[in-house]
């Protein structure tokens, strides 16, 4: 082949190759036009990426999808030989590449929190993977696809069923960390989430109300932080967050709170992605939630969800809505964490959510099963209200349990009707032979609280009575399931004194004084009774070894 002929070729190839990608660019404009004048989801644009994603996207153009296919391979290849470590980086190069697939990256996200989480024997890395798949899917694919449903409904999933469900013998050790790190960042359990929401919303507002040039910045400045992002790298590196101790006194205690509270939600806003309007929102809505459960996050981004699905109506995600406020109301509160070795946790019903749990359910109910007879969410509503009249029970909440047995009874006419005492009986009989984790600790905890309810009215016989029941019902769950890792409680002593410091919190000032006075009487006649148990002689003394 002459040389004319050889460079005669490359031209037409070169030629042909430039009529080809001009072709390619035409249809790609009218398949992104038609897109976006029909209202799907994907326009071509993708929102809030880095500088390199973009121009990675536009740079490789149509090789993108080549790259991210090698790299899946690559990822299966390392899954199959459990060389895990690599794949997180992966995981980001294929989101980086196919940054609006949300199809890849749940599945990379679900595989990361349930398949390679639970090869690991150490509780702590199996935490690792749930939080990376977390991660991938909050920090990475929700900030390149906001408007993406499927996305918030995976996200909303990991959190109500990995992490507050107890199939994962690590359950407790997730509960624990994901409260530990919502109190860092909030600094206290039950935060002011208006004050939180009414700060600026944004580091440019808050640059806006306080100038770079103004009396404030002067102040920082001279104390070694030299802009905002010295200041908030500070301040997030203290667990919990706090502003530097030096600048107590210099701006003043009401202008040092202002700024933390920015602070406070800025961090959230960054870290866990949870907005405080959004919450004060769903607060407003439902009743005050305990963020550090992760039944309340589930909700979060179940509305979000919502928030982004056409007509505002999806099954799935109120069906994750209803679930999660479902489980918020047995033991959406937390008392005590265990910020040591993670390995308990002790919850109590939220109460307060009874009737918006019962209102939302016969919301979806009619939403979607247009109030039928014979329905799924009619039957999670009956098994709501029947569950519901226990706890309210167990908590002193005589009147509130009354009211739902009278619910019960239009639900289904066709009910025996029975004594409220008789029905509840029957209840704990049945938490009993079947009780899982969270049921068994909200009886226990209601138990003790009836008990502590009776001893302070000077009932010493039904305050004994519940006490009685109270360790029946811990005796028989440990010995038939709570001898598992992932179902165990903590000591019922712990119980109690858990339920005992949170009475002395919530119940009026002169009920507290009655209940300090029992406790220390209680404490003295087991001092006596012990001092007289090694006096010999005295009924019921240890007899001295001769």
């Amino acid at each position: 082949m002459n040389k004319f002929r050889i460079i005669t070729m490359y031209f037409v190839l070169v030629i042909l190759t430039i009529a080809l990608l001009f072709g390619a660019s035409a249809v790609s404009r009218r398949l992104d036009d038609s897109v976006e004048k029909n209202h799907l989801r994907f326009t071509g644009e993708i929102k809030n990426a880095p500088v390199l994603v973009t121009f990675t996207t536009v740079a490789l153009g149509s090789f993108r999808g080549i790259i991210a296919d090698l790299l899946w391979l690559r990822a299966e290849a390392l899954k199959e030989k459990q060389n895990y470590f690599e794949m997180v980086q992966l995981a980001r190069w294929i989101t980086d590449l196919q940054p609006t697939f949300s199809g890849a990256t749940a599945y990379l996200a679900w595989n990361m929190a349930y398949n390679i989480s639970v090869t690991c024997s150490s509780h702590t890395e199996r935490w690792r993977w749930v939080n990376e798949g977390i991660r991938l899917i909050r920090d990475l694919a929700l900030e390149y696809n906001p408007e993406d449903p499927i996305l918030y409904k995976d996200l909303a999933w990991i959190f109500q069923h990995k992490l507050g469900n107890v199939l994962d013998d690590a359950n407790l050790l997730y509960k624990n960390r994901l409260a530990i790190e919502l109190t860092d960042i909030t600094g206290v359990a039950e935060p002011s989430w208006k004050e939180l929401a009414a700060a600026p919303a944004s580091e440019a507002e808050f640059m806006k109300k306080f100038p770079e040039d103004g009396a404030v910045w002067k102040v920082i400045k001279e104390n070694g932080f030299k802009d905002f992002d010295a200041l908030y790298n500070d301040f997030r590196s203290r667990k919990p967050a706090a502003l530097p101790s030096v600048l107590n006194g210099k701006l003043g205690a009401p202008l040092l709170k202002e700024m933390t509270t920015f602070f406070r939600a800025e961090l959230l806003r960054r870290r866990l992605k949870l907005d405080p309007d959004v919450i004060v929102e769903i607060n407003e809505k439902y009743g005050t939630l305990d963020w550090r459960v992760p039944e309340s996050q589930a909700i979060y981004w179940a509305t979000m969800g919502l928030k982004r699905t056409p007509g505002n109506k999806d099954i799935s995600l109120s069906r994750l809505i209803t679930q999660s406020l479902y489980e918020s109301f047995r033991a959406g509160r937390i008392l005590m964490i265990n910020d040591k070795d993670f390995n308990n946790i002790v919850v109590a019903p939220n109460i307060a959510l009874v009737d918006a749990v019962y209102n939302t359910y016969s919301e979806v109910h009619k939403v979607y099963d247009g109030g039928a007879e014979y329905s799924t969410f009619r039957s999670a509503k009956i098994n709501f209200i029947k569950e519901a009249i226990g706890i309210l029970y167990n908590f002193g909440k005589f009147t509130k349990a009354k009211e739902y047995y009278e619910l019960l009874m239009k639900e289904e006419p066709h009910r025996k009707r029975e004594e409220l005492e008789a029905f509840v009986a029957a209840q704990w009989a049945e938490d009993v032979r079947d009780a899982g984790v969270k049921k068994a600790s909200e009886v226990i905890s209601g138990l003790i609280f009836k008990s502590i309810y009776y001893l302070i009215y000077n009932d010493s016989d039904a305050a004994l009575a519940n006490e009685r029941l109270a360790r029946y019902i811990y005796a028989k769950y440990s010995a038939d399931i709570g001898s598992m890792e992932r179902m165990k409680l903590p000591s019922y002593n712990q119980m109690k004194r858990v339920v005992v410091e949170q009475c002395m919190k919530t119940l009026p000032p002169q009920m507290v004084l009655v209940l300090k006075a029992k406790i220390s009487a209680e404490q003295a006649e087991k001092q006596i009774d012990s001092m007289l148990k090694k006096v010999p002689g005295t009924p019921g003394a240890t007899e001295r070894k001769k």
